[in-house]
């Protein structure tokens, strides 16, 4: 993986010298966006009338992962593996509890009843919490790599799987969304025959950390100072935002995938960073799904699966029930 280049690293030294202390401040919140808020685990199956059994699963590297499997409304012999985007959980997301999660938005984002719409559908479900989110354990020092670290828990969940005297008779399917989508294409590429037999992905959300830097800098004034949050996150302990993207892993990706996409994402402002993950993804059969009338990656795009599940179980159906 690239590092910086003298050039950049240069430039980023220079700036460092010579930026105002106010922009500096906003320099490192947004380097800061890769130590993630935890989120909390606000809501649980039950209350959608689901059963369900806690679990711990192992990370490959040993990381305890907090794990609900919830299964199908009818016996299944179905799975989907399902993991969540930074700052979020299992659970999903509580913006509507007020701050500091109301910081990047103040809504409500809920995976469970998307649990609901695929236990409905005849599908079991695993899902858990991604490393330093929820409650699964801290590793790292409590940053999140976006998948370059991360992908280690979707190998530990894939083997948790294919030791298990039940779950690895099953029919495999990934629903694996934003920083959980960028971890899942980097545990195909690092591990490819453990992923071999799993039927289709559904992706949403996918994203490149230097789309997000763009835009966010841009809005804060800051848009010059891109060597500079790469120089501070490497200052921390973390990635590039070269290294922190979807684009580098794709072409692992050989299964059968839908991507969803806010079109007018105000996050990225780059509707082509999500065309080149797509474009680069190595599967034969692909489709994008691009989600319109709104800016709104938080309420509309991690929500739209809830929202509209006839948009998505019928791709999932066609790989796993035929």
């Amino acid at each position: 993986m690239a590092r910086m280049s003298k050039e950049r690293l240069a430039k980023a030294l220079e700036q460092e010298k010579t930026i105002s202390a106010e922009d500096y401040e906003k320099v490192k919140g947004l380097a800061n966006i890769v130590r993630p808020l935890r989120s909390f685990i606000f809501k649980t199956p039950d209350e959608y009338g689901m059963a369900y059994q806690d679990l711990v699963i192992p990370s490959a590297d040993g990381t305890p992962l907090e794990a609900w499997y919830i299964p199908a409304k009818e016996k299944s012999d179905k799975l989907i593996i399902f993991n969540h985007a930074l700052p979020m959980c299992r659970s999903g997301y509580p913006g509507h509890f007020g701050l500091p999660w109301a910081g990047f938005d103040a809504v409500e984002i809920d995976f469970v009843i998307q649990y609901k719409h695929l236990t409905d559908a005849g599908y079991n479900v695993l899902t858990y919490d991604i490393r330093n989110h929820g409650n699964s354990a801290a590793a790292n020092g409590g940053l999140s790599g976006i998948g370059n670290w991360e992908w280690r828990d979707c190998v530990g969940v894939k083997q948790f799987v294919d030791s298990h005297p039940e779950l690895s008779k099953m029919t495999v399917g990934l629903y694996s969304q934003c920083m959980g989508g960028n971890s899942q294409y980097r545990a195909i590429m690092e591990r490819p025959e453990l992923f071999e037999n799993v039927k289709c992905m559904v992706s949403p959300m996918v994203v490149s950390m230097g789309a997000i830097f763009d835009a966010f800098s841009e809005l804060q004034g800051v848009q010059q100072y891109q060597e500079l949050i790469d120089l501070e996150l490497m200052k921390m302990g973390a990635f590039t935002a070269a290294e922190m993207t979807p684009h580098l892993t794709a072409h692992a990706v050989k299964m059968p995938t839908l991507i969803v996409q806010v079109l007018d994402d105000a996050w990225t402002r780059n509707p082509e960073d999500a065309q080149k993950t797509f474009d680069l993804l190595g599967a034969k059969e692909k489709e994008l799904l691009w989600i319109e009338g709104t800016t709104r990656r938080f309420k509309d795009g991690y929500n739209y699966f809830g929202r509209y599940p006839e948009k998505i179980l019928p791709f999932i159906d066609k790989y796993m029930k035929s």
